[in-house]
């Protein structure tokens, strides 16, 4: 029996999106592929609002986390942590031999503008690493306030793990000034895992060529170069790509604001749920808009809920790591899903809790 997924990535996929990858083989030097690239392209810069670039890999999207590091660190990182996703960032950059300095905050609260702006004055960094939407406690910290004043400082970048909001919250990444904005598509974007999306700033191109030891498959560089033809460097997952396409036109289809506002209405459904029979997990005031972290105020054994609603065809998140399994867990409201999909498994949670609790 298929699980309907409320999990942030994989998320539940449309009938239409997964029969639009089921299209013939194409060879990545033919101009058939050409157009396909360019077409996701257009699409993709009105996604993020941007003239920039938005390279397409084939992978996840922690591999561009890693060449983003790689491609842009000169000096030495400021890594923004809040969770368990933007701490990863920071153990990549170490892992990498980088220079890296965390900016920490307890998990379940946001990044402020005047943190960074504290650690920004002693003139250290060239590079700061955030996490637009922390997966692990559903906050959402104020990146455009946080671009703001990275720009403020001259020759310091800005990149962003826009991972599990990109396409579900507007972004405007030209207005905001952001460097690298970042993303795989089995979240919001409602595509299998395989794929991630990044724009680069010209700044960022700028730095990237002064830079040694980017290496070679997520080389800005290299990309560029491929990328100005419609092609990529190495072989990408064309059948991933059909979909890209497909869904990108399907945004097009339904509009931007549309689409955001269709997320804010999953989100707050879920969050006025949560408040009504537990709480929300966090700084209220930075709430994410595509998932929703609930604090298990009940005590009650996630796992046999999650066992429960999977008899019944539903499955969602438990807690993310040692620190918040069973503390919290999590309910994704992004992609395809409509508020009916939501009180779909809110129903199914509350006949469950009814009767067992």
């Amino acid at each position: 029996m298929h699980k309907k997924l409320y999990i942030p990535g994989p998320v539940e996929m449309s009938q239409d999106t997964i029969q639009s990858m089921a299209k013939p083989m194409i060879g990545h030097r033919m101009k058939e592929f050409d157009a396909l690239y360019a077409s996701i392209q257009t699409k993709l810069k009105k996604v993020l609002y941007t003239e920039n670039p938005v390279f397409v890999f084939t992978s996840s999207a922690t591999g561009v986390m890693e060449g983003t590091l790689r491609n842009l660190c000169a000096k030495r990182i400021l890594s923004c942590v809040n969770g368990a996703f933007s701490e990863r960032w920071h153990k990549i950059a170490l892992d990498c031999g980088l220079p890296a300095d965390n900016l920490s905050v307890e998990w379940g609260q946001a990044i402020t503008p005047e943190l960074l702006d504290a650690k920004l004055k002693s003139g250290d960094y060239d590079l700061v690493t955030v996490c637009l939407n922390e997966t692990s406690t559903g906050i959402m910290n104020p990146v455009k306030e946080l671009a703001a004043v990275v720009k403020k400082y001259p020759g310091v970048l800005i990149a962003v793990d826009a991972v599990s909001a990109m396409t579900g919250v507007k972004i405007e990444v030209d207005a905001w000034g952001l460097d690298v904005c970042l993303a795989s598509t089995q979240k919001a974007f409602g595509l299998p895992p395989g794929l991630a999306v990044c724009s680069v700033s010209q700044a960022a191109l700028d730095r990237c060529a002064t830079v040694k030891g980017r290496g070679y498959y997520f080389d800005f560089i290299e990309m560029k170069k491929y990328h100005d033809k419609n092609q990529t460097p190495a072989t990408p997952a064309v059948s991933l790509m059909y979909g890209l396409d497909f869904q990108l036109e399907k945004m097009m289809n339904e509009g931007l604001d549309k689409r955001f506002a269709r997320h804010k209405e999953m989100s707050d459904f879920t969050k006025a749920w949560a408040k009504k029979n537990f709480a929300l997990f966090g700084d209220e005031h930075y709430q994410s808009i595509t998932l929703t972290t609930i604090a298990n105020t009940k005590g009650i054994s996630v796992a046999d809920l999650n066992k429960e609603l999977g008899n019944r065809g539903y499955h969602l998140s438990n807690g993310y790591g040692a620190q918040l399994k069973e503390k919290t867990f999590r309910i994704a409201h992004m992609a395809d899903f409509t508020v009916a999909d939501v009180k779909e498994l809110l129903d199914q949670i509350n006949d469950i809790l009814g009767t067992t609790y």
